[in-house]
């Protein structure tokens, strides 16, 4: 109920925009901040023969404005209204390219300038856009006339007044932060009142204290999510620091402790791991995020708040999700992979789940939202989460893991061990999973077990035949091939190889697809170990490195 009233209040707030007068423009601006993200000057040279590129997809304009066109794509649609594309024209920097950005930008506002409504004025999209336009600005208004230069300005008035009026509407978690994110980087930007700038402020650093955790982690459970706000925060705290403004403590702190957590999902090869929602990396974005790193601290073993364990032995990294969604709101993005793992050796990633694919369908998407698209084990065929496929309040979770419980053990030999056990089988079948996992202490040896056992819940089940299966993803650079029905190996391109072998049982090698890569969905494989319960009830398997 809670996010259909919050949806009411952003369609009256639309309407109430509307009905209002029109807003004045602000005397200027003071600053551009800059934009940390990746630049491609394909996108814009293709935009100066009129070739919009986004999102995997190619729009050609054909003298229509492609703000009133049928569009490739949904997020073909979401990244043109973003206006984030604006950072390729900067890098091109041309008076041409310039005049072409400026054209759109004109058309956006004739088309959609005050009709607050549709996917271009969601809260999220609404937000990237006051950023990106603020941060471009020099692009958009190079050699503007007078006339262009006023409307861009009361374009801008109406994005903050607006997104002032959802602020305490807007989705829970990622959405409502970055629009406190957008409307600091507006207080700062446009010529105002210092008691704007302030009050911005406040409330800035209260929804990080509120959203950031004592770990560094984000509400989300999203890694990615960590990169994408350092992204935004880094020019913003830059921009305070450069205008003579009080930097917000609430910013300060938050960003010291996004760090070691960025750090923390961080595998050997410079990308982030793949839980929750996150999708491809760009190894040259995280690195120039972690440039401006000065905690100078070592990657924890584990994130507490966030609910992640992190193994490291050698040049072996392991990550594990032993956590839930933290409220049925913050669910919309989650990922039903609890007690996942993610396995990286070196310069590769050996072991991974199949990530979220960025610009693909909502069916594909849903798919990546299952627990048979993690490395874990799935029952019946039947997610450990379920989701809602209302239109109405989204797909929140309403069903699935409610408790989680993890131990965290040194071995004699210094083997680093982990053991959690989550509970989101125990409502349609009446089992827990347990997951052990053991690294040794040179980092050549993975032990891993899984029980499935009775909770003493939903006792109905346990006596019926279940089928069960133990997938593990493997990362579409790493060949794999099966050496006899209980051994396979996994060699990278560098050589470096491990052996996965499950003694006493069969395993199996089948087609699988790695959702996160950056070019779009593609083809790669995955260990598959079937066992039927109550007769099977505990698998051991190992990964063992080999020379």
């Amino acid at each position: 109920m809670k996010t259909v009233y919050r949806r009411a209040r952003m369609r009256v707030a639309g309407l109430r925009m509307a009905l209002l007068p029109g807003v004045a423009a602000p005397e200027g601006l003071v600053a551009a901040p800059t934009d940390l993200r990746a630049v491609d000057p394909f996108v814009a040279e293709e935009l100066l023969y009129g070739r919009i590129v986004l999102a995997g997809r190619v729009y050609e304009m054909d003298g229509v404005s492609a703000f009133a066109a049928e569009l490739p794509s949904s997020s073909f649609a979401e990244s043109l209204h973003s206006f984030e594309w604006l950072r390729h024209v900067r890098a091109h920097r041309t008076n041409e390219c310039c005049a072409k950005a400026r054209q759109l930008v004109a058309e956006w506002m004739a088309l959609h300038g005050r009709k607050v409504r549709g996917l271009a004025w969601q809260p999220d999209i609404a937000s990237r856009r006051l950023i990106a336009l603020l941060s471009h600005s020099p692009v958009v208004l190079n050699e503007a006339e007078s006339g262009f230069y006023r409307r861009f300005m009361k374009t801008l008035s109406f994005h903050v007044r607006y997104l002032g009026m959802i602020a305490r509407y807007a989705p829970d978690g990622e959405t409502r932060l970055r629009l406190q994110v957008a409307l600091a980087v507006a207080s700062i930007c446009m010529s105002g009142k210092q008691s704007w700038v302030t009050r911005q402020a406040k409330k800035l650093s209260r929804e990080m204290e509120r959203q950031i955790l004592p770990d560094g982690g984000h509400v989300s459970r999203d890694p990615r999510v960590l990169l994408d706000l350092l992204l935004d925060l880094l020019p913003l705290r830059h921009s305070y620091i450069n205008l003579g403004h009080t930097v917000p403590s609430g910013l300060v702190s938050a960003i010291d402790r996004i760090f070691p957590a960025l750090r923390f999902f961080r595998h050997q090869d410079g990308v982030l791991a793949l839980f929750n929602g996150a999708t491809s990396t760009l190894a040259n974005e995280l690195a120039a995020v972690l440039r401006y790193d000065d905690t100078a601290g070592q990657t924890t073993r584990e994130l507490p708040d966030m609910a992640y364990q992190r193994l490291v032995a050698g040049d072996t990294t392991l990550l594990m999700d032993t956590g839930r969604a933290r409220s049925t709101e913050l669910s919309l993005t989650a990922h039903a992979g609890c007690l996942s793992f993610e396995m990286s050796c070196g310069r590769y990633r050996f072991i991974v789940n199949s990530g979220s694919p960025e610009n693909s369908s909502t069916e594909l998407k849903e798919l990546a939202r299952s627990t048979a698209a993690h490395s874990t084990v799935t029952l019946a065929d039947t997610s450990s989460c379920r989701f809602s496929r209302s239109t109405v309040v989204g797909p929140i979770m309403v069903q699935g893991v409610r408790e989680v419980t993890v131990r965290r053990a040194t071995g004699t030999h210094q083997n680093d061990t982990v053991s959690a056990t989550h509970d989101g089988y125990v409502a349609d079948f009446g089992y827990l999973h347990e997951r052990e996992v053991d690294l040794n202490e040179a980092g050549t040896r993975i032990r891993g077990r899984d029980v499935v056992s009775a909770s003493g819940k939903n006792v109905k089940h346990i006596s019926e035949s279940l089928s069960a299966v133990a997938r593990f993803h493997i990362h579409p650079l790493i060949e794999l091939s099966q050496i006899n029905e209980e051994a396979a190996l996994l060699r990278a391109p560098d050589g470096t190889c491990w052996q996965f072998s499950i003694p006493g049982r069969t395993l199996a090698i089948t087609d699988d697809i790695f959702m996160a890569n950056a070019s779009g969905p593609r083809r790669s494989q995955q260990i598959e170990a079937a066992f039927d319960l109550p007769e099977v009830r505990e698998i051991r398997w190992f990964l063992d490195r080999k020379a």
